[in-house]
């Protein structure tokens, strides 16, 4: 395919758009205004990037969102639709999320703004990611008083080290652009405007290579990650059912809506 991105995907999604322009495939989120996870929105790109594994003219896939924020995570705030609630959407979002580590096609994320909790766990789905110095990326779990989720005890170790990882872990604290840089949480940097951009470029510099060379070494550096991450995210999950019940849960999700600290008392 020559010329101009060509519109594909299901018209009935109604949370991402996915287009392709030669070999390089664009998976764009488009939830505002914080683009949050979703059991639908998870879905939809794992339905997205399976059909984009039977297309043979697809390399590679740019997983990009529109607006200031490149996912907001699960929107726990009273009344949103998680909510809070023990026994909450959880295991279906995880369902849906297992799928994307099942999928072939090299993923280059563009993230501009923030990526917290399951966003950045949605990140940390990619094989590298391009971030504006601007980004702030967060696991921020512990401010919120329950277990991490989304295979990011697993994923994010993987990536920077299992004592950075604890260090985010156990202290919730946002990084910004460079420092995700310096820890290797971040492949590449890029001015604001020109991260999907850059993304793109990236994509199409491995777009450029042999298709089934660049799977198939793809697949020998990801051997097992699926099901380490399905196994994972049953504990995570477990863990976050037995946490959501607490007081500190509840305090934990009124505090990060009120932009304060946590007042916890370990019950």
């Amino acid at each position: 395919m020559g010329g101009g991105a060509e519109p594909l995907g299901d018209p009935a999604m109604s949370d991402i758009t996915v287009r392709r322009d030669d070999h390089v495939a664009t998976i764009v989120i488009d939830r505002p205004p914080n683009n949050h996870v979703s059991v639908g929105l998870i879905g939809e790109i794992a339905d997205a990037l399976e059909a984009l594994d039977a297309d043979r003219g697809c390399r590679a896939v740019v997983l990009a969102s529109e607006g200031k924020v490149f996912c907001g995570g699960a929107d726990l705030t009273p009344g949103g639709p998680d909510g809070g609630r023990p026994g909450s959407m959880a295991g279906d979002l995880y369902r849906q999320a297992e799928r994307l580590f099942r999928t072939r096609k090299p993923i280059v994320a563009a993230v501009q703004g923030a990526a917290v909790g399951a966003g950045l766990g949605l990140a940390l789905v990619a094989d590298f990611r391009v971030a504006s110095a601007e980004a702030r990326l967060s696991a921020n779990f512990a401010k919120l008083g329950f277990h991490s989720g989304f295979g990011i005890s697993l994923t994010l170790p993987r990536l920077v080290g299992l004592q950075q990882a604890a260090l985010l872990l156990q202290t919730g604290r946002r990084v910004t652009g460079e420092e995700a840089l310096a820890i290797g949480l971040v492949d590449q940097l890029a001015p604001l405007a020109e991260v999907r951009a850059a993304a793109l470029a990236l994509a199409h510099e491995i777009a450029a290579n042999a298709p089934l060379a660049v799977q198939a070494m793809r697949a020998t550096l990801r051997q097992g990650l699926a099901d380490a991450v399905h196994a994972q995210m049953a504990h995570e999950l477990a863990e976050q059912t037995v946490q959501r019940a607490t007081a500190d849960f509840a305090e934990g999700v009124r505090a990060v809506a009120e932009r304060r600290p946590g007042a916890f008392t370990g019950a």
